[in-house]
C-alpha cells in the first residue's frame, strides 16, 4: 500500500451504460425532484398551518415529509449535475457526507413507519383509550427518538467507512454513494463494517417490519370483528394509504440491502435505490392526500385564505 495513491475523489457510475437515455433521464428526474419537493412541502405547510391537523397521524406523516425531503435532496442534485453536465465525480468528503444523510433518513423513515403503524393499531384497536396513549408528549419523545437514534446509527457507520482506506479502483458502482459498493472498493479490512451493516439490516429492515406486521395483523383481526360493511371501509381507509407506503418502501430496500455486500448486483440496486429515493417521497405525498377529506378540506381552506 505503500506504493500505491490514497483514493480523494469516487466517480459515480450513474447511468452512463445508457447514453442514449442521458436526456430522457435528466427530465424525468428533474420533474421527479420537483414534484417530490412540492409534495412534501405542501404537507408539511399544511399540517403546520391547520390547526385541524394537529394529531398524531398528521404530526407523524410531517415528520415523514421531512425525511422525504432530506432522502431525495441527498441524492437527486448530484444526479441531475451528472446527467446535465457529464460531471460524475464527487469528493472523498462528499461521498461521506451523501452516504450520512441518506443513510439517516432512509432509517428514519424504516423506523418511523413502524411507529405509525403503532398509532394506527391504537386508533382502530383501541379507539376509546387513543387521546390518552397518543399523548403530545409521548409522540414528541417517539418522534425525536427516531431521529436521534437513526441519527447516531448513521454516524457510527459512516465514520467506520471513512476509516476504511481505498487504494484502488474508484468507481463507485451506482447513482449515489452507497455501504455495499463502497465496501467493494476498500483495500483494507470491511469485517466490522459488515457486521455492523448487518445488524442495521437486522434491525431497521427485519425487526422493524415484523413489528409492522405484528401491528397490522391485529388492525385486521380487529377490523373483521366490526359487523357493519361502512364500518369496515371507513377503518381500512385509516391505514391503507399507510400500508402501501409501507408495501412500497419495504420491498425496495430489502432489495437493495437484505444481501450481503459480496452478492451486490449494481443493476438491482440501482433499481431500488430509484424507488427509495425518487419514487417513494414522490408518491408518498400523493398516496396520503388524494383520499384524505380532512387533508383536502384544509388544502382549499390554505388555497381560499391565499386568493383573498
Amino acid at each position: 500500500m505503500t506504493n500505491q495513491t490514497l483514493v480523494t475523489q469516487f466517480m459515480l457510475q450513474g447511468f452512463s451504460e445508457h447514453p442514449q437515455l442521458r436526456l430522457p433521464l435528466l427530465g424525468c428526474f428533474f420533474f421527479l425532484y420537483s414534484l417530490a419537493l412540492l409534495g412534501n412541502a405542501l404537507i408539511i405547510t399544511i399540517i403546520t398551518c391547520s390547526s385541524g391537523l394537529h394529531s398524531p397521524m398528521y404530526f407523524f406523516l410531517f415528520n415523514l415529509a421531512t425525511m422525504d425531503i432530506m432522502c431525495t435532496s441527498s441524492v437527486l442534485p448530484k444526479v441531475l449535475v451528472g446527467l446535465a453536465w457529464g460531471d460524475n465525480t464527487i469528493s472523498f468528503q462528499g461521498c461521506m457526507a451523501q452516504l450520512f444523510f441518506l443513510a439517516w433518513s432512509t432509517s428514519a423513515e424504516l423506523l418511523l413507519l413502524t411507529v405509525m403503524a403503532f398509532d394506527r393499531y391504537v386508533a382502530i384497536c383501541r379507539p376509546l383509550h387513543y387521546g390518552s396513549l397518543m399523548s403530545l408528549q409521548l409522540c414528541l419523545v417517539l418522534a425525536m427518538s427516531v431521529w436521534v437514534i437513526c441519527a447516531l446509527n448513521s454516524s457510527i457507520n459512516t465514520a467506520l467507512l471513512a476509516q476504511l482506506s481505498f487504494c484502488g479502483p474508484n468507481v463507485i458502482t451506482h447513482f449515489f454513494c452507497e455501504i455495499p459498493p463502497l465496501l467493494l472498493l476498500s483495500c483494507s479490512s470491511t469485517y466490522v463494517n459488515s457486521i455492523m451493516t448487518l445488524l442495521a439490516d437486522a434491525f431497521y429492515g427485519c425487526t422493524n417490519f415484523l413489528l409492522t406486521l405484528m401491528s397490522y395483523g391485529f388492525i385486521i383481526a380487529s377490523i373483521l370483528r366490526i359487523r357493519s360493511a361502512e364500518g369496515k371501509r371507513r377503518a381500512f381507509s385509516t391505514c391503507s394509504s399507510h400500508l402501501i407506503v409501507v408495501s412500497v418502501y419495504y420491498s425496495a430496500v430489502f432489495c437493495a440491502y437484505i444481501s450481503p455486500a459480496s452478492s451486490y448486483s449494481p443493476e438491482r440496486s440501482k433499481l431500488a435505490g430509484v424507488l427509495y429515493t425518487t419514487m417513494s417521497p414522490t408518491l408518498n405525498p400523493l398516496i396520503y392526500t388524494l383520499r384524505n377529506k380532512e387533508f383536502k378540506a384544509a388544502l382549499g381552506k390554505l388555497l381560499y385564505f391565499c386568493k383573498h
